[in-house]
C-alpha cells in the first residue's frame, strides 16, 4: 500500500487482502471459464464490493458521530473544519473547451486536437527573423 497513493482513508491492509483475493479468483476465471469458476468469480466479486461498501459505511459513521461530539461540546473550529472535508468530497470535472471559433466542444478527440492546435500555434513560432538583444534600460545610481 506504501507503493501507490489511496485517496480512500477507509482502504487498509485488509482491503488490499479482498483486491488480491479478487484478482485471483479473475485470473482463475480467466484461465478456466467453467461455470464454477465464474460463479466463483461473481461471489467474489459481491462479497469485496459489500466489504468495500461496509468499510466506507464505517468510516463515514466515525466521522459524523466526531462531528456530533464537536457540536456537543461546541468546538467549532474542528466542527467546521470537519465539515468543509466532507462538503469537498466529489468534485466534478469539466471537459469543454472552446475552439477557434468559440463553439463549446466536448469530445475529447476534438478537445485533444483542439490542446494540439493550441500548442503547436505556441510554440511553433515562424516568421520571426529578429530575435535579437532587447534594451534593457537600468537606471544608474549616482553617488553623492
Amino acid at each position: 500500500m506504501d507503493e501507490f497513493k489511496q485517496n480512500k482513508p477507509w482502504f487498509d491492509e485488509e482491503c488490499l487482502g479482498f483486491l488480491d483475493q479478487r484478482k485471483r479468483a479473475k485470473i482463475q476465471g480467466i484461465q478456466d471459464p467453467c461455470q464454477s469458476n465464474v460463479d466463483n468469480l461473481n461471489k467474489v466479486r459481491r462479497g469485496v464490493s459489500g466489504h468495500f461498501r461496509n468499510k466506507k459505511k464505517a468510516y463515514l459513521r466515525a466521522n459524523i458521530e466526531g462531528l456530533e461530539t464537536n457540536n456537543k461540546i461546541q468546538n467549532i473550529r474542528d466542527l467546521y473544519s470537519g465539515i468543509s472535508d466532507f462538503k469537498e468530497g466529489y468534485q466534478t470535472r469539466c471537459n469543454i473547451v472552446k475552439d477557434e471559433k468559440g463553439h463549446l466542444v466536448a469530445d475529447s478527440h476534438s478537445i485533444v486536437a483542439r490542446w494540439r492546435n493550441c500548442f503547436s500555434q505556441l510554440f511553433n513560432v515562424h516568421g520571426v527573423k529578429d530575435v535579437g538583444q532587447a534594451e534593457i534600460h537600468t537606471a544608474i545610481t549616482v553617488n553623492r
